[in-house]
Formats: structure tokens, C-alpha cells, sequence
């Protein structure tokens, strides 16, 4: 299904349900019914349009500028020149309608939390799929929406943290996983172990976990207690892989700055810049595949599960 000529014959169609159905009398109070299905369509068509090539922040930030003009230039201008008992045009309406619930979305989503959804199996045991997480915006700084540059700095990333970011290769998508490493720090992975600094990070056996996974493969790994600083958590591994593929791995800025072999890894972070992994070691897609990430590209810190339809019990669960 191709979602970008759906998006487009919507918004192409929106206008024109809009202009055969707009006459209205004096007498009639609302919109007609094909007015409403024409804006509707035109928003959603536009919305997913747009989506296609701008991030989700942006998308919002030009419905927002669209709505917020035409709202500013009725009540400022229009309104003045309109004959007292003339009725205002359907675009006025509906701009004025849109625009404070966009705004409020908008500031919602660019400077307190964003909700997220957990697509894949990286983040087990602590995050599952189909676990809807909420995520801190402000906790790493007061960022300038769309651009995400640090505005007002408030606290700093720490190893542990886990992290929300646009992914390096393709930064409409959204990324989750654990800091591990932070600027200017050696990180290495090797034979399942981690050492930051040359200083192993303790991990502790703590049992077996089992998981079905896509397709109900039936998944069965050993679990450590890992301590980074003051924070514990998960992690698991499976004995019958290796610490890395080497072959997987892909070019990336900064490359230079690590050194693979069949055993594992070594680099060093550069400034500015983050190293992330899975906590599901061997079934992760992290930044030993595609390399670090930028500060810009951070949405912020996951701190809370709100929903899971499969699993209710999940709700609630506090993101460590």
C-alpha cells in the first residue's frame, strides 16, 4: 500500500469536497456536512503528506504557523472588515478550531513528554513490545523545537540513562536504548562483557528469561544484573552468539574511532556524542552496527509505562 499517493489524493480532495459543499444560508449555525468531511480530509491528507518528509515536530510546527496566521489575521484584520451579520468564512472556523488544540499538542509534545511506543524485542526484560512509554522532553535541557539545540540546560545524560533519539541513518525514525557510553569515554564490549575506562562493569548472573518472539520463535537467554554507577538493570545474552557481527556492521561518521574484531569491540566516544546499546544484547541493533549519537539527535529520557493492551499489568511499570 502506497501511503504517500493515499496521503495525496486525500489532500487533493479535500479542497474539492470543500468548495461543492460550502454554501451555506444565514440561518444554518453549523458547517455542512461535506465541509467537515472535506477539512478532514485535507488535514489528514496534508498531515501524512508532509510526514512522508519532514519529522512529526515539524509537521506540527507548520500546522501550527497555518492555523495560527489565519486565527491572528480573522481577529486582528478579517473581523473588521466583515459586515456585521455576515458569516464567517469556513476557513476562519476551522482554523480557529484547529489551532489551539495543535498549539497545545505541539508545546505538549515539543517541551514536556512524548509519548512512544516499544517496537521490537532490543529493550527486554525491562521494556517489551507493545509497551507504550512516556518520555521525559525537558530533563536534558529546554530545546528550540524542530532544530533541538539545548536553549536552557538542566541536567546532563548519565551512563544508564534510557533514551529516546532520532536514529543516525534515518532520523524521521525513533530509536530506544541504554547510554552506555558518554563523550570522551573508551567503551568496550568484548566476550559478552562491557568495560568502560579500562573498569569492568559488574555483572552478576540473576537466572534464565524466555520470550516469544516474531513469528513465536520461542527465545531462551541468560540474564545479568548489570550496575553502571548507582543503577541496576537487566541485560540478557545468548551463549550460542557472539558478542557482535562484524559483517553487519555499517559506515559511519566517527568510525575511526572504534576497532572491531570477531570477539568484539572498542571505541571511543567523541565529543558531543553518545554511544547507546540494547539491553537484549544479542538481539539489539545499537550503536555497535551504525555508531553514535549525536546530542542533537536526543528526544529525551523514558521514565514510564502508561499503556499495554496485551499485558495491562505492565502499566504503570517505572522505566530504570
Amino acid at each position: 500500500m502506497n501511503w504517500t499517493i493515499i496521503f495525496a489524493l486525500l489532500a487533493l480532495a479535500g479542497p474539492i469536497v470543500i468548495a461543492a459543499s460550502a454554501k451555506r444560508r444565514p440561518e444554518e449555525k453549523e458547517q455542512p456536512a461535506g465541509v467537515q468531511a472535506g477539512y478532514l480530509a485535507l488535514v489528514l491528507g496534508g498531515f501524512g503528506l508532509l510526514a512522508q518528509f519532514m519529522s512529526f515536530s515539524a509537521v506540527m510546527l507548520v500546522f501550527v504557523l497555518v492555523t495560527g496566521v489565519v486565527t491572528g489575521l480573522n481577529r486582528w484584520l478579517l473581523v473588521k472588515r466583515r459586515a456585521a451579520d455576515s458569516i464567517e468564512p469556513h476557513y476562519v472556523e476551522y482554523a480557529k478550531s484547529f489551532f489551539p488544540v495543535i498549539l497545545a499538542v505541539f508545546v505538549l509534545r515539543s517541551f514536556l513528554v512524548e509519548p512512544f511506543q516499544i517496537p521490537s524485542s532490543s529493550m527486554r526484560p525491562g521494556l517489551v513490545v507493545g509497551d507504550f512509554i512516556l518520555v521525559n522532553k525537558f530533563t536534558y535541557g529546554i530545546r528550540v523545537p524542530v532544530l533541538n539545540t539545548v536553549l536552557l540546560p538542566v541536567n546532563k545524560v548519565e551512563r544508564g540513562d534510557v533514551v529516546v533519539f532520532n536514529f543516525p541513518l534515518d532520523p524521521n525514525v525513533n530509536f530506544i536504548k541504554r547510554v552506555i557510553g558518554l563523550p570522551g569515554d573508551k567503551v568496550e564490549y568484548r566476550d559478552k562483557r562491557l568495560t568502560i575506562n579500562g573498569k569492568a562493569v559488574p555483572a552478576e548472573a540473576s537466572g534464565t528469561y524466555s520470550y516469544t518472539e516474531k513469528g513465536n520463535k520461542l527465545v531462551h537467554t541468560d540474564q545479568l544484573t548489570e550496575t553502571l554507577g548507582e543503577r541496576s538493570y537487566t541485560t540478557l545474552n545468548e551463549d550460542t552468539k557472539p558478542s557482535l557481527f562484524v559483517a553487519a556492521v555499517s559506515p559511519f561518521e566517527h568510525k575511526d574511532q572504534c576497532q572491531y574484531t570477531e570477539s568484539g569491540m572498542v571505541c571511543t566516544v567523541p565529543a558531543g556524542q553518545y554511544l547507546t546499546m540494547g539491553d537484549n544484547r544479542d538481539n539489539s541493533h545499537d550503536g555497535r552496527y551504525w555508531g553514535f549519537v549525536d546530542d542533537k539527535l536526543l528526544v529525551g529520557k523514558a521514565f514510564f509505562v502508561w499503556m499495554n493492551l496485551s499485558t495491562p499489568s505492565r502499566i504503570g511499570h517505572s522505566i530504570r
